[in-house]
């Protein structure tokens, strides 16, 4: 940690800012400059991140040397991690190719839809059993017949499943149908849960929230990742933006500065950056040239029908096209979409 001190700062005031850092139980080291003067604290970094440094008269700021999140970064983990979801592996040159349904409906037409994502290439289902909604007027899933549901689909194409946990009391529940667990945007920082789905043995795929920065994502994969649970899969699925033109501003650069400084690994979900079929090709692909480790596309047989999100849902024929694309820049890339 390094402490910046003041411009101005007298004699005294330095003194007095060692003697309480070293108070702490920590080592000082000062260093003076032309125009800074910086004091370089050594000692455990977990208690030099709790410890009220900034609160020293004298100190301007309080810098930390190495990222607060030490089990995601890379430093602790210089190598690509990868993650098995069932029979599908995700990083290090593996590509997730996650797809399905905004919500799970009945089991005729999930039916379709795995079998025609499967023949494309698709290697995980996805489909909401329990879903987050605005309003609460809004379809809020089926709820554990749902789950059955996609178990059932799921086994049939022999296809992996991903659904969203919403409440740490459904964990357990949702634990004995879904191979990932899916933390989707609006619960990323619901500390409780990620303390709960990092208890877990399943792998979890971890949204970023709308207005989250890239660290407090990596933040809020620490703790799961503090909890025993190493399987965490990132996901950019755009933020908070002013333009109305899409749902959110999908930040690609975000890909790209996720793995140099972290080792999990990141997909991205086109669908609900941008809110619109006709962008979600164009972003997918550019996810994957920025270094994504897979896509997450919704698709639905008849998006008029569909119980939600059915405006930003891809037909199977235009995902079976945009697959195709996506195969192709993963040859380029050196990457493989496994069967």
């Amino acid at each position: 940690m390094i402490l910046i001190l003041k411009s101005g700062v007298t004699q005294e005031q330095i003194d007095h800012v060692i003697e309480r850092v070293e108070s702490m139980g920590f080592a000082a080291h000062l260093s003076r400059g032309t125009y800074r003067t910086i004091i370089g604290i050594i000692g455990d970094e977990d208690k030099t991140r709790v410890a009220p440094l900034r609160a020293i008269a004298g100190v301007a700021d309080v810098l930390p040397v190495l990222p607060p999140y030490k089990l995601a970064s890379r430093e602790a983990h210089p190598q690509d991690s990868v993650i098995q979801v069932g029979s599908t592996s995700v990083g290090g040159g593996h590509l997730a190719m996650i797809a399905g349904p905004c919500s799970v409906e009945e089991p005729e037409r999930m039916d379709r839809i795995a079998d025609s994502i499967k023949a494309s290439g698709a290697n995980i289902l996805r489909g909401g059993a329990f879903k987050p909604r605005t309003s609460p007027y809004a379809f809020q899933g089926l709820g554990e017949e749902g789950l059955k549901i996609l178990r059932a689909t799921g086994d049939r194409y022999q296809l992996p499943v991903v659904t969203e946990v919403t409440d740490p009391r459904n964990v357990a529940l949702i634990a004995d149908y879904a191979d990932m667990l899916q933390i989707g945007a609006r619960n990323m920082q619901n500390f409780v849960l990620l303390t709960e789905v990092g208890r877990t043995s399943k792998p979890v795929l971890l949204k970023r929230g709308m207005s989250a920065t890239v660290s407090d994502l990596l933040m809020c994969a620490e703790y799961i990742l503090s909890q025993g649970n190493s399987q965490v899969v990132l996901c950019e699925r755009g933020v908070r933006g002013f333009d109305s033109a899409t749902r959110n501003l999908f930040d690609v650069a975000a890909v790209a500065l996720v793995k140099q400084l972290s080792h999990l690994p990141i997909i991205v979900d086109p669908s609900h950056a941008t809110g619109r079929p006709d962008l979600i090709p164009a972003c997918a692909l550019a996810g994957l040239a920025a270094g994504a480790d897979g896509v997450h596309i919704e698709v639905h047989d008849c998006p008029e029908e569909a119980k939600s999100d059915g405006p930003q849902a891809l037909l199977p024929e235009q995902y079976h096209e945009l697959m195709q694309q996506m195969k192709a820049v993963a040859s380029v890339l050196h990457k493989q979409v496994a069967a």
